[in-house]
């Protein structure tokens, strides 16, 4: 099946996370993965299915962020494969007006779902969205879109990362190794997440340090897990109103229908700039076809197929 036959690579913890509230969002519950769960789908949107399908929630899904962690193919082709899983009733966008104590605001969120659903399903669960408390945990600053990635110092690595490759200048007992960061990455970016500044980690992980280090992945480790501040309370919100947006711009329902979670422009758009390699080849009638045409306009007899 093609879902267990991927060639796109687990991600892994360093896979970039979205602003805070947007990326991946699951449509609803559904059962652990199974095998064939995307075998409707051809190899490429399959490959690029089980991909997203492994990413938790959160995870920046743009075809950029995407192109860059799935090595087999390029931006055009994973803005190609998301148009197709959306167009298959994989993925919808969705922007909410939400309440809380400090304000109104709207806030436009992607939404996955492994099991493919109709547009009837997806309208509905549009409309199920109102009323429905959040974490305001989550929230994304206005204008932050869901479609790209937090802002970074550089877009190859998150700022955890980042911060913990470089402690090494800091304090050159505490240089960590780049599979030292890798591992270290979620538990910085979780300090991150809660409120923490790259000066009040650094700090943590370097300050009163022994005269000798002889693990310093240890003593990162253990202080991370250790002095990790309290996840900060927000009151939560309330989604007062709903609205489908289109998948790849701001078109919403209200503006003109959407079919299949997009606007008509976004699915007649020209895709010139596709490279070949992902396009259909010629089906094998249709290159005999043109063959006899040649041979024929040459004043040859078509090739005998007998």
């Amino acid at each position: 099946m093609a879902y267990l036959n991927s060639s796109c690579a687990l991600p892994t913890p360093a896979h970039p996370m979205a602003s805070p509230g947007y990326g991946k969002r699951l449509a609803s519950d559904e059962s652990p993965g199974r095998r064939g769960d995307f075998a409707h789908l051809p190899k490429r949107e399959a490959s690029v299915a089980a991909f997203i399908d492994r990413l938790p929630e959160g995870a920046a899904m743009d075809h950029k962020t995407l192109a860059k962690h799935i090595a087999d193919y390029g931006q055009a082709a994973i803005r190609s494969a998301l148009k197709a899983l959306t167009n298959a009733g994989h993925l919808r966008r969705i922007k909410e007006k939400v309440v809380r104590d400090d304000g109104t605001r709207w806030v436009t969120r992607t939404y996955w779902s492994r099991t493919a659903r109709s547009a009837e399903w997806w309208q509905e669960f549009c409309r199920s969205v109102r009323g429905v408390m959040l974490d305001a945990l989550d929230d994304a600053p206005d204008g932050t879109h869901d479609d790209e990635p937090a802002a970074e110092p550089a877009p190859e690595r998150t700022t955890a990362y980042r911060t913990l490759a470089a402690l090494g200048r800091t304090d050159s007992r505490m240089t960590l190794s780049a599979a030292d960061c890798e591992r270290l990455e979620p538990l910085a970016a979780t300090w991150l997440t809660y409120g923490a500044s790259v000066t009040h980690l650094i700090r943590a992980l370097t300050d009163g340090l022994p005269d000798a280090v002889h693990s310093p992945a240890g003593i990162a480790k253990r202080r991370l897990e250790d002095k990790m501040p309290p996840k900060p309370y927000r009151e939560p919100e309330t989604v007062l109103h709903t609205v489908m947006v289109c998948m790849f711009c701001d078109t919403t329902e209200e503006d003109e229908p959407l079919i299949n979670g997009m606007c008509e422009a976004c699915r007649s758009e020209d895709e010139d700039d596709i490279p070949a390699t992902f396009r259909p080849g010629p089906r094998p009638a249709d290159v005999a076809a043109h063959a006899d045409a040649a041979r024929i306009a040459a004043g040859l007899p078509p090739r005998s197929r007998g």
